[in-house]
């Protein structure tokens, strides 16, 4: 089912999310639209403020579709001392993609299970027609 592991990007066919923003909302992330840059991404606050906060980027290439995760711990500061306070490995983030996994993993059962019924479905009949047959 998972194409990739490698740090805190985590890569999935297509057809596993057909829809990220549908599955990130449903993990409690919200779009994010950084003003100074202009990216594009999704993040869930952990608590009131804006920081500490999971960050998280989704890239298309080809035929899979890869999570990017990291947590802001501040702020970032810029200027002579660039600096991000962002954490890229850990138990925090692993724990994290294992429950964004968990919800992907959710919305491919439903998919499933929506076009197992949908073969298995009786058709309805009108009751006309039930008279008649």
């Amino acid at each position: 089912m998972v194409i990739y592991f490698i740090r805190m990007k985590k890569a999935y066919a297509n057809n596993l999310v057909p829809n990220s923003l549908t599955v990130l909302r449903k993990a409690g992330y919200s779009p994010f639209r950084d003003p100074q840059t202009g990216d594009e991404s999704f993040i869930i606050r952990l608590t009131s403020e804006f920081y500490p906060r999971f960050h998280l980027y989704v890239e298309h290439a080809g035929s899979s579709v890869s999570f990017n995760l990291h947590l802001d711990q501040k702020k970032p500061s810029y200027g002579e001392g660039h600096a991000h306070g962002g954490e890229y490995e850990g138990s925090t983030i692993e724990r994290e993609m294992g429950r964004i996994d968990g919800w992907v993993r959710a919305g491919h059962r439903t998919l499933d299970t929506e076009d197992h019924e949908q073969e298995n479905k009786p058709v309805k009949q009108s009751w006309i027609s039930k008279l008649f047959n």
